[in-house]
């Protein structure tokens, strides 16, 4: 099974972005977040689903990237075997608990290495999109005003903005992701 993705959004946790799981440093839940770089941040968000980030900066700096939604490539028909309330080809991997779902991605992925040809789950890179829309980040009430949220533009398997409530003041403690 692939899936092409369609929408990513970027955390960073050099200390600026509230938002982020790294924000306070590499706890037991987000040290995998400090790298290295290439390996699978996956945690269990609101209590209800799997969401899976890359590990994207260098050794130290607690940056990720969520996998928002794709678009399935190869192994349509696996996929709606484990999304079976999909209406459409569409909604099988659009948003990032459905995307994890639809990869069967889980617990016992996180840490995996995705550049290691032996790994379950691996990411390759394919064709850059023709273009690319930039815009704020879904499903946070911190930082909310960052524009790090990037998607192809057009693709239909792109999660709907709903523009959230007023952002919150950051302060330490708080966790607009979790």
């Amino acid at each position: 099974m692939a899936v092409r993705l369609t929408e990513v959004e970027a955390y960073t946790g050099d200390g600026s972005d509230p938002a982020a799981h790294s924000h306070r440093g590499p706890t037991p839940r987000a040290a995998i977040m400090f790298g290295p770089p290439g390996r699978l941040y996956v945690y269990f968000s609101y209590g209800v689903h799997w969401c899976a980030n890359v590990v994207v900066g260098p050794d130290g700096t607690g940056s990720a990237v969520l996998l928002r939604a794709g678009e399935v490539v190869v192994g349509e028909d696996v996929a709606r075997s484990r999304r079976p309330a999909a209406r459409s080809a569409r909604d099988l991997a659009r948003g990032p608990a459905r995307l994890t779902q639809t990869l069967a991605i889980g617990p016992g992925d996180r840490d995996a290495d995705l550049l290691d040809p032996a790994s379950t789950v691996r990411l390759h890179r394919g064709p850059a999109p023709d273009a690319v829309s930039v815009g704020p980040r879904v499903g946070i009430s911190l930082a909310t005003e960052l524009p790090w949220r990037f998607w192809e533009t057009g693709a239909p398997t792109v999660s709907v903005f709903r523009a959230g409530g007023k952002p919150r003041r950051s302060t330490a403690g708080q966790d607009g992701r979790s």
